[in-house]
C-alpha cells in the first residue's frame, strides 16, 4: 500500500472519529447535562462514585480514575478478569461477561451502597452482566448512568436472562452512536470492517460528562474535587488536601 493511501486511511478514521464526536455533542447534549447533574447531586450529598467496563469498555472507565482534571471521588469498580485485557487468554473476559449472577456476587462484595452513582460502560449492553449490574445496583438505591450503542437494542438481540438491554434499567442513558460491530473503515482489499472509534467517542463522552459535573458543582459553591498533575509544581501536595478531605469516599488508595 503506498503512503497516500496510509494517509488517506487515517484521514478517514480521524473523520469518523470526529463526525461521531460531533453527532455526540449535538444530540446527546441532554443526557450530558442529566448525566452531570446526577454526579453532582451525588458528590454534593455526600455519596461516592464509581465506573465499570468489561473488557476495551473499562478503559474510558479507568480514564476517570485518579486522573489530572477529573474528579477525585471516582473509583473503579473492577472484577477480576474483566479489567482490560491482561488476563490469560483474553478471550476470558469476554466469557465473564456473559455469566449470570456475576455482577450480584461483584456488588455484593463492593463498597456500593444507597445514594451513590456508578457508571456502566458497555457498548452493545446485551450481555448478563452490565444487563445484571445495572438493575441490581438499582435496587440497593444507587444511580446508574449507561454507556453504550443504543443501535445494537434494534440490530442485535439480548444476551441475558432479562431479554432486555442496559439501556433499559439507567437513570440516564449515554449513547455513543457507535455502529453495531464499532469499525469504522472498510476497504475492497481487506475482508473485514476495521479501525474501531468507541473507545476514543467514550472516553470523550464520560469527559464531558465530567466538566459538566464539575461546573454544576461549582454553580453551586461547592469546590469540585479535582486532582491536578503530579508532573506540575504543587500538584501532589494539592491532591494530598484533596485526598485528605475527601479520603472516606476513596476507595483506590487503600
Amino acid at each position: 500500500m503506498s503512503d497516500r493511501s496510509d494517509h488517506e486511511l487515517a484521514a478517514r478514521f480521524l473523520d469518523a472519529a470526529i463526525g461521531l464526536l460531533e453527532r455526540v455533542r449535538d444530540e446527546e447534549a441532554d443526557a450530558v447535562r442529566a448525566a452531570g447533574t446526577l454526579l453532582a447531586d451525588t458528590v454534593a450529598a455526600g455519596g461516592r462514585l464509581f465506573a465499570f467496563g468489561a473488557g476495551h469498555s473499562s478503559l474510558p472507565a479507568q480514564d476517570l480514575v485518579y486522573r489530572s482534571g477529573g474528579l477525585a471521588l471516582v473509583n473503579l469498580l473492577a472484577v477480576p478478569g474483566l479489567v482490560g485485557v491482561d488476563v490469560m487468554p483474553a478471550t476470558l473476559g469476554s466469557a465473564l461477561e456473559r455469566v449470570d449472577g456475576l455482577a450480584s456476587t461483584v456488588l455484593d462484595t463492593s463498597p456500593l451502597r444507597a445514594g451513590d452513582a456508578l457508571v456502566i460502560i458497555s457498548l452493545s449492553g446485551r450481555n448478563a452482566l452490565p444487563v445484571e449490574m445495572a438493575l441490581k445496583a438499582r435496587a440497593l438505591g444507587v444511580k446508574v448512568i449507561g454507556v453504550t450503542s443504543v443501535a445494537y437494542a434494534s440490530e442485535t438481540t439480548p444476551r441475558n436472562p432479562t431479554d432486555t438491554f442496559l439501556k433499559d434499567h439507567c437513570d440516564v442513558v449515554l449513547d455513543s452512536k457507535i455502529a453495531v460491530g464499532d469499525a469504522v473503515l472498510t476497504l475492497d482489499s481487506v475482508p473485514a470492517p476495521f479501525a474501531p472509534a468507541s473507545t476514543v467517542v467514550t472516553s470523550a463522552l464520560l469527559q464531558a460528562v465530567m466538566a459538566t459535573a464539575a461546573g454544576s458543582l461549582a454553580d453551586r459553591g461547592i469546590e469540585p474535587p479535582l486532582l491536578r498533575s503530579g508532573n506540575v509544581d504543587g500538584g501532589h501536595d494539592w491532591n494530598r488536601r484533596v485526598m485528605d478531605e475527601y479520603g472516606d469516599r476513596i476507595f483506590y488508595r487503600r
